[in-house]
């Protein structure tokens, strides 16, 4: 069910913490859905487990951000994966958000590498990340087959990249615009995405469908960063001074929250699929870090002797 957006409870919205949501809107009258996303705490939870370099903790809140942003224009019950891979000082950036709005995040990286990359000023993917692609997975379980998307690192931003993605893939006209601000003294972290499509069904050939498209894409592009992580602007308010001339129609916002998915339990169901000499430490134990949350996992010879039965040694 949609929830209409009148005029003027915009213009006499007062200033609210709206934050960690995913919220769809419709442009009226041309045919373009859009999602607003805006990350707080949850992000923060994510990138305080780690104590990531300033540049990678911003590539990780762009990734996480970038993923919720794809995942709310899906209908799925399972988990959303946003993976990307590279050659460059940022190796490796993994996002995953579930159905009922649990998401996290880890980086691998090369501390000189990001430390020398730090002090260009080029683009962010060719500076940090380099050539490689970026996959987003969504898993419903064993019985429903998997759907993938892969697209190269094509572009200066992830932005950037997921937008040739839709236009090269999937013939769907779509901007996005994301930006993320790390470790601030006094609002935390913050991160938001505004991503707008011209629907399937659009008259793409009709004058007034064209020029809505051309409209909305250029109003996307006067958003400004400061805007969109202002946590004091409501996202009703943010909506209407973009699109108040068309019309605008939000969805309920989707609460998203930080949630690691480790458990002891399957930390060691993964231990067992393994020999037992090889994940063992000269003193007979094994130790396991969650790269998503850091949790500890150790487990004793007497553990593993209740995993795999009594050691020979």
């Amino acid at each position: 069910m949609t929830q209409s957006i009148p005029p003027v409870a915009l213009r006499e919205a007062t200033a609210s913490t709206q934050i960690d949501f995913a919220q769809t809107f419709q442009v009226e009258g041309v045919d373009v859905r859009g999602r607003l996303v805006r990350l707080g705490p949850a992000l923060d939870a994510v990138l305080d487990a780690h104590g990531y370099p300033e540049p990678v903790s911003i590539m990780l809140a762009e990734t996480l951000t970038l993923a919720v942003t794809l995942a709310s224009a899906l209908k799925y019950e399972g988990i959303f994966t946003l993976q990307v891979q590279s050659d460059g000082p940022i190796s490796l950036l993994v996002a995953d958000i579930t159905s009922d709005g649990a998401l996290r995040g880890y980086a691998r990286f090369d501390d000189a590498r990001v430390a020398e990359a730090a002090k260009g000023e080029s683009a962010p993917v060719p500076r940090l990340l380099g050539a490689g692609h970026l996959a987003f997975t969504v898993d419903q379980g064993a019985d429903m087959e998997r759907y993938q998307g892969i697209a190269e690192l094509d572009g200066a931003t992830l932005a950037d990249c997921a937008h040739n993605y839709f236009r090269h893939s999937e013939q769907l006209d779509t901007a996005i615009f994301v930006s993320a601000r790390v470790g601030a003294a006094n609002s935390g972290s913050l991160a938001g995405a505004l991503m707008v499509q011209r629907m399937p069904s659009a008259k793409n050939d009709d004058e007034e469908h064209e020029d809505g498209w051309r409209r909305a894409v250029a109003i996307l592009a006067s958003l400004t960063e400061a805007e969109l992580l202002d946590p004091e602007l409501s996202s009703e308010t943010l909506l209407f001074r973009l699109y108040h001339e068309d019309g605008v129609r939000a969805y309920e916002a989707h609460e998203l929250f930080h949630r690691c998915r480790c458990s002891r339990d399957k930390v060691a169901n993964t231990l067992k699929s393994f020999p037992r000499a090889e994940i063992t430490t000269d003193d007979g134990q094994s130790q396991v870090v969650c790269e998503f949350c850091r949790a500890d996992y150790t487990f004793t010879p007497k553990d593993l002797d209740a995993l795999f039965g009594p050691s020979d040694a």
